[in-house]
């Protein structure tokens, strides 16, 4: 026999533990880093729009969608796909990034290889950018295509530190 031994007055017998673990996320409020830090937010604001500058949008929402899902940040996918959609990707697409290595016809050379070199990059901890995965996307983007790629996979990789850091809740785009 269990001994309910809860001292939780925010769970009753009738209350799940996930939903109480939900409680606690959502009742834990953090702070609001763009009201927080005004300076350093718009900082990285303009750090993302300049690295965006005369990259495909397409395939800054790739970028950005392999980094999040590499760092399981819920709520920059969330967006991310969204923003997708709404510049077109289809949704074969948007299913595959996560496994592209095993759906490379849906994605371009130079699609790959910023797939490849974001996720180097974002698990940089694990053994640094690998050479054949910078040379493959030196191959297929000029000098100053690769510097603003690796800037957005830079961006997007603080992006999701700050949205993890901070408990955002996927679905609830606060962009302003």
């Amino acid at each position: 026999m269990t001994t309910n031994t809860n001292t939780n007055p925010k769970m009753n017998t009738t209350t799940s533990v996930a939903e109480a673990a939900g409680a606690a996320v959502t009742d834990n409020a953090r702070l609001d880093f763009a009201k927080s830090a005004p300076k350093v937010f718009r900082a990285l604001i303009g750090f993302d729009a300049a690295a965006r500058d005369g990259l495909d949008p397409a395939l800054v929402e790739l970028i950005q969608i392999r980094a999040s899902h590499i760092n399981h940040c819920a709520y920059c996918l969330h967006m991310h796909t969204n923003d997708a959609r709404k510049a077109g990707e289809s949704e074969d697409r948007l299913h595959m990034v996560a496994v592209w290595r095993e759906a490379r016809h849906f994605f371009t050379e130079r699609e790959r290889a910023a797939l490849a070199l974001t996720e180097a990059v974002t698990l940089v901890a694990d053994g640094g950018v690998p050479d054949d995965v910078y040379a493959q996307a030196a191959a297929v983007f000029d000098d100053r295509e690769l510097a603003h790629v690796l800037a957005l996979i830079f961006t997007i990789n603080t992006w999701n530190r700050v949205a993890l850091s901070t408990a955002k809740m996927a679905g609830t785009d606060e962009r302003r």
